[in-house]
């Protein structure tokens, strides 16, 4: 997962930009200078958490997920009840799935408060969220994933302004084998400065 989205979401967001900012401050207070570690990014950085996840929520980076029925499986929806039969192919599309307002409130927006303590719309039914697949099908590699670029992001958010180019999030190229965003996705960026 290339951190380009998360970014673009993170920039287009002037507020969470700023608490982000402030979060990095804090998890850094007592050495400014300090090398990124894995407790940190797993511990001191939960907006930056929740925004990559928020990020993979709007622009999952598969449009589909493809699934054989082992065994017939009974499902409830919707008030009503289903059989899936043993052979039958089941298509999920995270894209769909995790913009449905029932389970996430205002599911195009960018909101990543939405996973943390109070909210967390992710749990409220199985699978809700898919940034990275589920059950034991899910992405081996997302906790690599997400330290990787949260580290990346951390760095970019303490050593620099940014700012992106254009005043509106690029479109999601959904014609790409890996989603992500279309075109040419240009941010400004000078250090930043040190009190």
């Amino acid at each position: 997962i290339p951190p380009t989205g998360p970014s673009l979401f993170i920039l287009n967001n002037p507020a969470i930009v700023e608490r982000i900012v402030e979060e990095q401050t804090n998890a850094f207070e007592s050495d400014p200078d300090a090398a990124v570690d894995y407790k940190m990014v797993n511990e001191q950085m939960p907006l930056l958490h929740n925004s990559m996840k928020e990020a993979l929520r709007l622009c999952p980076p598969l449009i589909l997920l493809i699934r054989q029925a082992l065994k017939d499986v009974k499902v409830h929806a919707a008030g009503k009840d289903y059989t899936i039969p043993e052979g039958d192919m089941v298509l999920i599309s995270p894209s769909v799935g995790m913009r449905i307002p029932e389970v996430f409130a205002k599911p195009d927006e960018f909101d990543p408060d939405r996973f943390g303590p109070g909210r967390e719309e992710d749990k409220s039914s199985p699978f809700a969220y898919m940034g990275f697949g589920g059950g034991m099908h899910s992405c081996m590699g997302q906790n690599f994933a997400f330290v990787q670029v949260k580290t990346i992001l951390s760095v970019l958010f303490r050593e620099f302004e940014l700012e992106m180019v254009s005043k509106t999030m690029p479109e999601i190229d959904y014609e790409a084998m890996v989603v992500g965003p279309k075109g040419n996705c240009r941010v400004k960026y000078s250090r930043r400065k040190r009190s």
